[in-house]
């Protein structure tokens, strides 16, 4: 650092001095006094030093007497003289390579939800049907034709639960419509069971994704609320999963259907069977005999739920 610098005395607020000679040590007193009677107030302080110098009072040198420079300030009286006057401005002084004092970090922009979880724990069918059909927490909202609530008997004892709507379904907005739908109510009439009569039936996606691709995890992450909300309000005495991702949405799995089917799993400790999508029973035939057994458990485990035995 060049003492003599004068950007160093610009920071400094301060000009050339000049003291007879041998007498320098009267310096850091005489700008100590001299330096805080000429700055100006500052109503908001600044981030930084302001650059402007500041006119320090010169000391007249006796005539008889030639004039010298004054003996220059060290780094450590510089940095101390600059600690005094920003003290006396209000203020610290700047840090070296770091944001001014005054910057503040931008506000965070949140984006508001379509309706908070707690808030769908209250909501009865009617307002949790309107809020699906206003959905926007995802994509699907952008390509479908309407939102596919679910339909059936809203005290039922049975409820299936298929992956998502269907070209078909978006357009009539009823889950299992079309040669799917007719299959699974032949399934169901074996059982004894019609649609609408205590049967419920909904999807877990509410919106049919393009080309009928699979479900997206943002997707099912978006839409699995609902599908819970509809769960709680049924309170069946049986579930019945249909295909891979009603599976594993609902048991939070990531086994194949195989490995789910023929056993008694549980979801809010409501039985819950797994079996093959009807849609894909079109197109395996041999496996709706696997089909069957599902259903037959599916029955066994609703009579027993019903009907629980008898405490000896």
């Amino acid at each position: 650092m060049n003492p003599h610098d004068p950007a160093l005395l610009s920071v400094l607020e301060l000009s050339p001095v000049w003291l007879p000679r041998g007498s320098s040590a009267a310096l850091q007193p005489a700008v100590a006094e001299a330096a805080p009677t000429q700055l100006e107030p500052i109503a908001t302080p600044e981030p930084r030093l302001q650059t402007t110098p500041a006119p320090v009072a010169e000391i007249a040198a006796p005539a008889t007497t030639p004039a010298a420079p004054a003996r220059p300030l060290n780094n450590a009286a510089a940095r101390g003289l600059a600690d005094a006057l920003a003290a006396a401005r209000g203020r610290a002084r700047p840090v070296e390579d770091g944001p001014p004092a005054s910057a503040e970090a931008p506000a965070a922009t949140v984006a508001a939800p379509v309706a908070a979880p707690s808030a769908w724990a209250h909501l009865d069918w009617e307002p949790l049907a309107e809020q699906v059909r206003d959905c926007r927490a995802c994509g699907l909202c952008q390509s479908r034709t309407q939102t596919v609530f679910g339909v059936g008997d809203r005290k039922a004892e049975w409820l299936i639960v298929g992956e998502a709507p269907g070209a078909e379904e978006d357009r009539r907005g009823e889950p299992f419509v079309g040669p799917a739908g007719q299959l699974l109510d032949n399934m169901l009439a074996a059982l004894q069971l019609t649609r609408g009569e205590n049967v419920y039936i909904a999807n877990v996606l509410k919106c049919r994704p393009p080309a009928n691709r699979d479900p997206q995890p943002d997707e099912v992450q978006a839409c699995s609320q609902y599908l819970q909300r509809q769960v709680e309000l049924l309170q069946p005495r049986v579930i019945l999963a249909l295909g891979r991702f009603a599976a594993n949405t609902l048991l939070q799995s990531e086994s194949s259907i195989a490995a789910l089917r023929g056993k008694v799993h549980h979801y809010q400790q409501i039985p819950l069977i797994v079996s093959y999508h009807p849609a894909y029973l079109l197109r395996n035939l041999p496996d709706k005999a696997k089909s069957w057994q599902d259903l037959l458990l599916a029955r066994r485990t609703w009579l027993g739920h019903k009907n629980p035995p008898a405490q000896a």
